[in-house]
């Protein structure tokens, strides 16, 4: 069976730009700037806490100079690359393995310059959890996994 042509050019446009998008998922980009003065405290990522899905970016920018980004050691899910950056410069990393991302500036982490990167579900929270970090490092992600704990148990 045959079917008529449309013969309305505007529905015409709005089929074809339905279908061409059915089944194509867009990734998202997610910005968290490095600042000297951040809105909580000194050396801050702005947001420390970013929650995402699989396959969408974070790119990190560099707003203020003296400050790179990198993930941390046992912070990250298995099977997941880390990233680093210069300082100075600006990072985008696509994250596809669900889980926790801890990451740090390099010179200001331990001043409490880290924050939380959550890619679908937090599958190796307790890990991350347990990864040793160095003097402000501690708290800063404390407070950071507390806030992610209340943000997933009021979703539930």
């Amino acid at each position: 069976m045959f079917t008529r042509p449309v013969r309305n050019p505007i529905a015409t446009a709005a089929l074809i730009l339905t279908l061409s998008s059915m089944g194509s998922a867009s990734a998202a980009v997610f910005e968290v700037k490095m600042l000297n003065d951040g809105p909580d405290h000194p050396m801050q990522f702005d947001p420390e806490l970013v929650k995402i899905s699989p396959g969408d970016t974070v790119h990190f920018v560099a707003t203020d100079s003296g400050h790179s980004v990198k993930s941390i050691p046992g912070m990250i899910p298995a099977g997941a690359e880390p990233f680093a950056g210069n300082f100075g410069e600006n990072v985008s990393v696509t994250l596809t393995h669900e889980g926790v991302y801890g990451f740090e500036c390099g010179p200001h982490g331990a001043m409490g310059m880290v924050g939380v990167i959550v890619v679908g579900h937090p599958i190796n929270e307790a890990a991350a959890k347990d990864a040793t970090v160095p003097g402000m490092a501690k708290r800063t992600f404390a407070k950071l996994f507390r806030t992610l704990d209340s943000r997933l148990s009021a979703s539930n």
